[in-house]
């Protein structure tokens, strides 16, 4: 069997209209449909979310953005929903964080921090210092939500071989 190609990620968050305006800003993606709320009921996409969340979920909002490549990024706001601090428990199963890339981390992180993002690290890293030019930084949303910045493809930071 081929590899598969990345479809989306969704990413629940506190605040739909702030996610929407910050990953649109900040990563520079495509908004192919504005927050939309989704009800409980006999629809196509109503039984699709008794399947995925069980009775009984009521409704919740959702919005479809796009990045360059095609990728997409599922955001979600469920009544349920809260603003809270959770902590970082990286070593918990699950995931804890996507990544995307950009040559410009350090202008990067300028544009997410502006719209209220944060970088999680003290510095960018470099993988392969003095040897190759690959660098990388661990950030958060304005919600807590972790994700990676690369400067070059995931190909090319790790077919250089083994950490030293």
């Amino acid at each position: 069997m081929a590899a598969l190609t990345f479809s989306h990620i969704g990413i629940t968050v506190p605040d739909l209209e702030k996610a929407v305006e910050f990953y649109s800003k900040a990563f520079g993606l495509y908004v192919l449909m504005e927050p939309t709320e989704i009800l409980h009921d006999e629809s196509a996409i109503g039984q699709m979310c008794d399947d995925v969340f069980g009775e009984g979920w009521g409704s919740f909002r959702i919005a479809h953005l796009s990045m360059g490549d095609g990728v997409g990024v599922e955001l979600f706001e469920f009544p349920k929903t809260v603003e809270e601090e959770r902590p970082f428990e990286y070593w918990r199963r699950g995931l804890f964080h996507f990544c995307v890339q950009d040559e410009d981390l350090e202008g990067r992180i300028k544009v997410i921090e502006d719209l209220g993002g944060r970088q999680r690290m003290s510095q960018v890293r470099k993988y392969y210092p003095g040897e190759k030019p690959y660098r990388m930084v661990y950030m958060e949303d304005p919600f807590g939500n972790i994700f990676e910045l690369y400067s070059h493809s995931y190909e090319l930071t790790y077919s250089a071989g083994a950490y030293d």
